[in-house]
Parts: C-alpha cells; structure tokens; sequence
C-alpha cells in the first residue's frame, strides 16, 4: 500500500465533530495528530461554535469552514448551535436530528474541497455516511465512548439481560463478561424499553445502523487500557476499530512557568499558591450538559466544607446559587469557577491531586493521563457505566456514596464527605493514586513513537490513503 510519507501530494482529510465541547474537543486533538503526518485538514463546525474552535487551531494550518445551522428547529431556542447551550438535555435528541438539515450544505462545501482522502465525522452525525457515500469517500466514527461501556451495552442488549430483575438497583451478572455485575440503573432509553420506539429509539438506530455501515471506528483510547473489550469489539462488532488515543496527549502539557492561553488566568494563579504552600487540591467538574439539582448543589457544598479539603469547583452559570454564605466561608481554602476551563490544564497543575468526576469519557481519559484519581459520581448516559470501568476495572477511582446505595440515587454531605476524605488521605485513596500512575506511564507509552495508539494511526493512515492513490 502506499505511505503517505511517499507522496507528493498530501492527503486530505475531513474532520466534523458533534456540536458539544465534549465531542469536538478530542477531534481537535485529532487534527494535530493527522497534521504531525503531514496531511491537510479541513474542520467543519457552525457559526456559533467557530470561535472556540478558531481558538484552539490559530496556530495551525488548519481550514475551518461554517455551516449553516437551521434556527427553525421545533423546541429547540433559536440560536443555540451546541448541546451545551441548552436550557434542558431533554432537547438533546431533537437537536441531534436537526443537525440533518445541514447534509445539503455539507455536500455542497464538500465538493468545493481538493480530493478529500477520507472524512471523521462524530456518531451523531449519522448522515455524513450518506455523503461520503455519494462522494466515494471512506467515513470513519469518531467514538466517543470506550471499549469497556460499548462492549456492555451490547452484550446486555443482545441477551436482554435488563428484563429479568424485579428491580432497578438488582445486580446483573454480564453473561459475556461474567466478572461484571450492573443493574438496570446503568442504562438508559432506549435500552431500558423491551419494546423501544419513539425520537429516542430513531435516532439511536440511525447511528447505530451509520456506524456498521462507515468504514472503520476511531476510538478514543488505548489498547493496553482495555485489551479484553477491544479484543471483543474485534471481533464480534462492526466496523473495524482503531485505537488512537488518548488524544489529550496529542500536544505534551505546559510547564508552569508557561502562560496559559486559556482563561480564567487567576484560577491558574491560586493553584500556584496553593501548589507554593504544599496544598493538594480536590478539583470537582461535571461536564458542561450535566444538570445538578439545588438540593444536591447545596449537599456538596456543604460536603465540600466540612471535609476541610482544598477544593476548585467548576460549575454551569445556571447553577450559580449555592448556599448563601458558603464562598465568602471557604475562601482561604476553596474556589468556584463559573467560566469555562481547559479541563486538562487543570488536572495537569501539580496541586491538583484528585478529581470529583461525573465520568465522562474526555474526563476519565484527562484524569488517568494526568495521574489524578478519580472519584466517580455518574450522572446520566454511558457514564455509570464508565464508573464501573474506573472502579472495578482498572481501580484508578473509588465512588461516591448515594444515601440509598443506587447507582443513581442522592449524595447526602456526610457520604461525599466520607468519600472525599478517603480519597485524598485514606489508604484506599493511596492504592487507586498508585494504581493510577501505573496506567498513567501505559498511556504515554502508547502515544509514543512505537507505542499502540501512534503505530494504529500509521497503520489506519497508511491504510486509507493507500486506497485512494
């Protein structure tokens, strides 16, 4: 096959995330990967979101091309062009099946483009297939879910293991995987449903039938992580996967004394005094779609006081009322941060000890490659199930404590409390911190010169390009 590195003319590829940070942040780290290979990028995106990726790829050569997004959408606001801008995730799937209604101008722009070799496009954008069919061009997922969860949710799905316990907290044994035990709280619809139908059901089957379709899978994660799970979506699931990542290690991290490109500069300043005065520092972030209610915000804030930690916490604006009194009373020890944070500069802080995580993927990856444990609280779609990967699994996190034992019940101070101290002075804590730094080094191997992730990109370049000569 024919290497790229051979060729006169670059190859030419088309990357187009979901409209939400969490989606379009690991494709961004992508593009540098594809560029260190000399290909030429295109990135697709919105008007709305063109700044924020603007500001992350200015010092590339990167061409970011708009699309127009329809304002004319039933329930969904007018104006808001990302999964994080809206007011309920309840609109999630309707503004998943609006982004359909940019396929025309997609195809336009695309044949406007020189040769594209091949297009990454997110799962929920489920239609680009239709296009890079009609353009002859390869399509490859962007996943971003790992192994672990995908690998679950299909086992319990093709065994309809969910419909047997009386209960939702009951414990399932995974027949495929019979060291894992879940309860039906670790999914949602439509996999919770013995006969689903509705918007939810469409749209998932959409993807679903997209990505078995698309030429091959790239999954954020590494092979050494979760070797049984990609073995098994080897070999029992369609397309063909690729492990690329962790793509936060695309770019090596700042040192300290480099300034930082990304506001708010004060919280990097107090995590530098913090760090001066021998302070290990509890950050807590829930991603930027998870909706918290004010009687659990007011529970960990109170949690978050009585454990005496140092703590930073990162929350949505729309959460701003907390407890009346509560900022002004840990002020020498505690800060709350209501702007957006480059997540991964953060957790790379030598302060930062460990992190109070919803467990989204992006997250669990960010936290295991900055050597950070994790104290997992899932809150809605694969991430109980991310939970039980970094719990149970790899054993780099311990879990919250819900007042009732269930997956998704409620937080009472005195269990995170409870829980937040172990982690950060506890013995358990001190096993998942050394067990997290062995997985750590694993990560970095991978995504050096030899290592699996940076070889299978070769390999899957190589692969592509090779076909379009």
């Amino acid at each position: 096959m024919a290497s790229i590195t051979g060729d006169t003319q670059p190859h030419h590829v088309v990357l187009f995330p979901f409209m939400s940070k969490g989606h379009t942040i690991p494709i961004l780290h992508l593009a540098r990967l594809l560029l260190h290979r000399r290909l030429i990028v295109t990135f697709f995106t919105t008007p709305a979101n063109r700044p924020f990726i603007f500001e992350s790829l200015n010092d590339t050569t990167v061409t970011i091309l708009d699309l127009p997004f329809s304002h004319n959408v039933p329930d969904i606001p007018v104006g808001i062009e990302s999964t994080d801008k809206l007011p309920s995730m309840s609109m999630f799937y309707a503004f998943g099946n609006a982004t359909k209604l940019m396929q025309p101008d997609f195809e336009r722009a695309i044949q406007t483009l020189p040769r594209v070799s091949f297009i990454v496009s997110d799962g929920f954008l489920w239609w680009t297939l239709e296009s890079a069919s009609k353009f002859d061009i390869p399509r490859f997922v962007f996943c971003g879910m790992n192994y672990y969860s995908t690998s679950v949710i299909r086992a319990v799905d093709q065994d309809r293991l969910l419909f047997v316990p009386e209960s939702d907290d009951e414990l399932i044994t995974v027949t495929r995987f019979p060291w894992i035990k879940v309860t039906r709280n670790d999914f949602e619809s439509p996999y919770t449903e013995s006969e689903p139908k509705g918007l939810i059901y469409e749209f998932i089957m959409n993807v679903i039938v997209a990505e078995t379709k698309s030429y091959g899978i790239i999954v954020n994660s590494f092979y050494e992580l979760e070797s049984v799970f990609a073995d098994y979506w080897n070999r029992e699931c369609q397309p063909k996967p690729w492990s690329v990542g962790p793509l936060c290690l695309a770019e090596p991290p700042k040192a300290r004394d480099e300034p930082y490109n990304n506001k708010p500069k004060w919280v990097h300043q107090w995590l530098d005094k913090k760090f001066d005065q021998g302070n290990s520092v509890l950050y807590i972030a829930f991603g930027s779609q998870v909706e918290i209610s004010l009687a659990q915000l007011k529970e960990i804030a109170i949690g978050l006081e009585e454990s005496k930690v140092n703590f930073l916490w990162v929350i949505r604006k729309s959460e701003s009322e907390i407890s009346d009194g509560f900022e002004e009373r840990v002020k020498d020890r505690g800060i709350v941060v209501r702007e957006w944070v480059d997540q991964r500069e953060i957790l790379m802080h030598e302060s930062v000890q460990r992190f109070l995580s919803h467990c989204g993927w992006n997250s669990v990856l960010e936290s295991i490659c900055a050597g950070v444990p994790i104290l997992a609280w899932p809150m809605m779609a694969e991430q109980p199930l991310n939970a039980r990967m970094v719990v149970e699994e790899i054993k780099v996190g311990l879990r919250v404590e819900t007042c009732d034992g269930s997956v998704r019940g409620f937080v009472k101070w005195e269990g995170l409390e409870k829980t937040v101290k172990e982690l950060m002075e506890g013995e358990k804590g001190k096993e998942v911190r050394k067990k997290c730094m062995e997985v750590t080094e694993k990560a970095k191997k991978a995504m050096e010169e030899g290592g699996s992730s940076k070889c299978t990109l070769d390999l899957l370049i190589d692969d592509t390009c090779g076909k379009t000569t």
